[in-house]
């Protein structure tokens, strides 16, 4: 699976799962914030991340690989700080039309449990020129 070119920045990377793929970003420079913690937008980013790979995931499932996705609307619920930790992400599509999907995301460190950040994100589809 290929990710937006965003992923890379972060440093991001793809685990293998049961369902859709975690993806998993490395403390360090470029994504810090305040100091010790995660940057906000980095989170927001690997949540954003974690929905599009769960949606490709979907679509690939149902034989819809050619669709394209555009981002609608985000929004990221922040539990708790990101420590200097890696923190990882995991989408559930909740809804796949024709037209539109609806992507759950959640990020934790070290218990999927406890979640430093959660979105809900809507996705238009639309066909393959």
């Amino acid at each position: 699976m290929i990710l937006p070119p965003y992923a890379g920045l972060l440093g991001i990377t793809l685990e293998l799962d049961e369902g859709a793929p975690v993806l998993a970003m490395p403390f360090g420079t470029d994504v810090i914030g305040r100091p010790g913690f995660v940057h906000g937008g980095a989170l927001a980013g690997l949540l954003e991340m974690a929905a599009v790979a769960a949606l490709k995931h979907a679509l690939a499932a149902e034989a819809r690989t050619g669709t394209r996705i555009k981002p609608v609307n985000v929004t990221v619920d922040f539990m708790r700080g990101g420590r200097e930790k890696i923190t990882r992400a995991q989408g559930h599509v909740s809804r796949l039309g024709t037209r539109i999907a609806n992507v759950e995301t959640i990020a934790w460190q070290d218990d999927r449990d406890r979640p430093v950040a959660a979105a809900r994100l809507n996705f238009l589809l639309a066909a393959a020129d």
